[in-house]
């Protein structure tokens, strides 16, 4: 167990103290552990007496606390690129399955541009860095339980590529009963029934388990200073030298920046991202699921908050290991996540969020970047974004379209015939092409034939018992289809 993460003063819930008597092996010992930071969480979810945030209290950020990329644009790079580069580790949360579009694993495993899967052009963009400058950045996996056995074996692969790929897997937390606040394990085991009584507890929980799982020191060992976080989905988060730049820049002042938040304009469609406040003399996170229900609008307003966080952190590795020697959970906010699990059981699950630990660095910043730098695929919409034209692919990176008038996205909704990545996948007998689309809505049992150009704003709609098939070769320019191919001007 970690230095001061004993159970000393713990309130072990019932149910708990038994499972912690219980079986001896070297896998039970490490959720053992796990669940001593579990139990930090309980503690401080139990003695939580009304909101984290009090909403009057809370400020805009004050301006020196995000700057704008451009700033960091005008300062120049060290000589050295390599030795810079030398500093850093790379780490993707790959945490998460690819159940939202019904893909049967680890959603990174999940193909996306040109065959490459999210794994695959991470690696890529890494090894191209390390080919280049003649440096040696890691590629760092925060898997969980669902998805590390997947991830291990794929990783085989990429064993003659130039970039060292390692894994370590995050905490197992046991859910708790809505009612009763008592988990509904009844022992340490994944199998059977008892595997729903386990989750993942967010990616707030990447500094601890990073701490426990010995590589935090074994990169400082090797000189390394800074980690760059970003969610395995977002193919906007590559490496920013200048971002990077920043970091070692002030490292040596008095008062160096420890945490950098990639922080982007808001849009009508990133409404829920969490946002970066002032909160009693605190830069922190907030997230739509700390905001009282009554100031919903007000949190989700354009005009209010307009920056959202991208979720693409920076953090020295000296300040994380510093923070976790001190035996504590960093006191991050909880997010407390209910669910119903099959069969109707009401849960909750105590989770963090790895941005909220903003807060516990006094100079940490945001950085407010291009939109190019979040590009997330949650959704098969999102999906069918980056496999289009409007995106060219160099070295696992995405670029934008050099013949696309305007540098800003298409909004595209596909419906609930597309949801799954495989029904998606048969609808198009190739991805139309998307260079002059400003929005797309298709609702229904809809197929596009090959070489399919989609222009301004063009809607398809199919109803109940009806199928449209667009036809190969079809050019649709500010159209509404609808019916057995009724085309409208819009």
């Amino acid at each position: 167990m970690t230095k001061g993460n004993g159970p000393a003063e713990e309130e072990v819930p019932e149910g708990l103290e038994e499972l912690l008597k219980t079986d001896s092996t070297e896998e039970a010992q490490a959720l053992k552990r796990d669940i001593h930071g579990f139990l930090r969480l309980y503690q401080r979810f139990l003695q939580k007496k009304g909101p984290a945030l009090e909403w009057e209290k809370i400020q805009q950020p004050p301006e020196d606390r995000i700057q704008a990329y451009d700033l960091l644009q005008s300062t120049p790079l060290p000589k050295d690129v390599s030795e810079l580069l030398n500093q850093l580790v790379v780490l993707k949360l790959n945490g998460g399955l690819g159940t939202s579009m019904a893909f049967p694993g680890p959603k990174s495993l999940m193909s996306v541009c040109n065959e490459n899967t999210f794994l695959d052009l991470t690696v890529k963009q890494i090894e191209h860095l390390n080919k280049q400058y003649d440096c040696d950045v890691p590629l760092l996996l925060m898997n969980s339980f669902y998805t590390d056995e997947e991830t291990q074996k794929v990783c085989k692969k990429y064993s003659h590529q130039r970039v060292q790929v390692q894994t370590f897997t995050q905490s197992r937390f046991p859910r708790i009963r809505r009612e009763s606040r008592l988990p509904i394990a009844r022992s340490l085991s994944m199998e059977g029934e008892n595997a729903k009584a386990w989750y993942p507890p967010g990616h707030g929980d990447v500094y601890a388990s990073l701490y426990r799982s010995g590589l935090l020191q074994e990169f400082l060992n090797q000189g390394k200073h800074f980690i760059f976080i970003s969610n395995i989905d977002n193919l906007g988060a590559t490496v920013d030298l200048r971002i990077l730049g920043h970091l070692v820049t002030t490292a040596t002042e008095d008062h160096p920046c420890e945490f950098i938040m990639e922080v982007t304009d808001k849009t009508p469609a990133d409404v829920k991202g969490g946002t970066l406040i002032q909160h009693e003399g605190s830069l922190k996170l907030l997230e739509i699921a700390q905001v009282p229900q009554e100031h919903i609008d007000e949190f989700t307003s354009v005009s209010k908050f307009k920056i959202f966080n991208t979720n693409n952190l920076w953090v020295s590795l000296e300040a994380i290991k510093r923070l976790q020697d001190k035996g504590e959970d960093m006191d991050m906010d909880i997010i407390v996540n209910p669910k119903t699990l099959d069969g109707g059981e009401n849960i909750l699950q105590l989770e963090t969020a790895v941005g909220a630990a903003i807060k516990c660095f006094p100079n940490a910043l945001g950085v407010n970047v291009p939109r190019r730098r979040f590009l997330p695929v949650k959704t098969t919409s999102d999906l069918l974004l980056v496999m289009s034209n409007l995106y060219s692919l160099q070295d696992g990176c995405l670029t934008m379209n050099k013949f696309r008038e305007f540098q800003t996205v298409p909004l595209i909704k596909l419906g609930a015939s597309f949801t799954k990545v495989q029904d998606f996948l048969c609808r198009f007998q190739n991805i139309p092409n998307l260079l002059e689309l400003d929005h797309l809505t298709v609702s229904g049992d809809v197929t596009f034939g090959k070489d399919v150009i989609l222009k301004g704003t063009v809607i398809i709609i199919a109803n109940h018992g009806e199928h449209i098939d667009i036809p190969t070769g079809t050019i649709l320019e500010n159209k509404i289809v609808a019916g057995n191919l009724r085309i409208h001007d819009h």
